[in-house]
């Protein structure tokens, strides 16, 4: 039996928050609703895909900031140090594994996509990333149509066999 290659996707959340609009409008509202609304997003994707996923936020503002790496329902969620963008992090990161396992980055910055190819990761833009998250969501939603389809008819098949085996034990009566 052949082990797939274990895939790994790294996102830029800022960068996916300014692009998805509906994201973007409720940053106005409130960021910390953003991430939190981009992080149950991703957790549900996580679960579909069983992809490994980083999602890496700035944190390069704030005054004596270490990283701070956490974990949000299974998503690995990191904020970078002071003086440190998301970017660099998602580099340092692909130096480390970029070319030994498939890495995929979520941005939709053209600088940061162009230094990922030269590192040896794939690429997609927040657009492409929400195009696969909603395909992913669309191919589960087939399946489970299917297997309820499949229950029904297994379940029809008792009912029939059960009712014959009623209507003979009856005859025997």
């Amino acid at each position: 039996m052949e082990t797939k290659k274990k895939e790994y996707l790294y996102v830029d959340g800022y960068n996916i928050i300014n692009s998805w609009e509906e994201l973007k409008e409720l940053s106005k509202i409130s960021l910390e609703e953003a991430r939190i609304s981009l992080l149950e997003i991703l957790s549900e994707y996580l679960h579909y895909s069983k992809i490994d996923i980083t999602v890496v936020f700035d944190a390069y503002m704030v005054k004596g900031n270490i990283t701070t790496i956490d974990e949000y329902k299974g998503v690995k969620v990191v904020y970078t140090k002071e003086n440190e963008l998301a970017d660099h992090y998602i580099e340092k990161a692909l130096d480390e594994i970029g070319r030994l396992k498939k890495v995929t980055v979520a941005t939709s910055d053209k600088l940061e996509q162009d230094i990922i190819l030269q590192k040896g990761g794939i690429r997609i833009s927040a657009l492409e990333l929400k195009a696969e998250i909603e395909n992913a969501k669309r191919a589960v939603e087939r399946k489970r149509k299917r297997m309820n389809m499949q229950n029904d008819i297994q379940v029809g098949k008792l009912e029939d066999l059960l009712k014959d085996t009623l209507d003979k034990w009856k005859k025997e009566q």
